[in-house]
């Protein structure tokens, strides 16, 4: 992950993650998840920061574990849900996971924060995670023009979505979309893939 946009989500974790807790429910991704996840399949949440998602899959029969670069966050992930299992890894080695491990991966609003040189190894890397028939959500925050930082130094990456599908191509692509995202209120790429037996 981009180093200064690490350092921020580490150094106001706690505001990070009130905010995301204080926004409405994403609606949309949760409809999504139901209608395109194996239910019942061990699930992956990549860049899951303060766990609210991860809570959600393992409320509603997607078992899952949390995965993000950020000790603050993970922190703040455990403080909140201590039954729920989260670790270390960032993007896009993703060290200690082995390939097709997962029926599922989420992957929510997680890749724009990456230099654009490593967005496509990111996306091959969690669709290896992925088991034959398995599925992979992946979205992100669009950025038009240049990549842009916000004022906290977060980087969003200004890329085409053709360099994530490039990454998808031996993959079923199942949905791909960009739409105004229900909680954040911004605008977002979607794409959901099943990986090929």
């Amino acid at each position: 992950m981009d180093r200064a946009t690490l350092a921020a989500y580490d150094k106001d974790a706690a505001a990070f993650a009130q905010d995301w807790h204080d926004q409405p429910a994403p609606r949309d991704l949760q409809e999504i998840v139901a209608q395109f996840f194996i239910k019942g399949g061990s699930t992956a949440d990549i860049g899951c920061g303060s766990g609210r998602e991860v809570a959600w899959l393992n409320a509603h029969g997607f078992p899952a574990e949390g995965f993000d670069a950020s000790e603050g966050l993970l922190a703040e992930a455990r403080a909140r849900y201590p039954a729920l299992r989260f670790a270390h890894a960032e993007l896009p080695a993703l060290s200690g996971l082995a390939s097709g491990s997962f029926d599922n991966v989420l992957c929510e609003t997680v890749i724009m924060h990456l230099d654009r040189a490593l967005i496509a190894p990111s996306v091959r890397r969690m669709l290896e995670l992925v088991k034959p028939g398995g599925v992979l959500y992946l979205s992100w925050r669009v950025t038009a023009g240049d990549d842009a930082r916000d004022a906290h130094g977060r980087l969003y990456a200004a890329f085409d979505a053709a360099l994530v599908r490039t990454e998808l191509a031996a993959a079923e692509l199942l949905l791909d979309a960009e739409v105004v995202s229900a909680s954040s209120g911004k605008v977002i790429h979607r794409l959901i893939a099943r990986r090929r037996d």
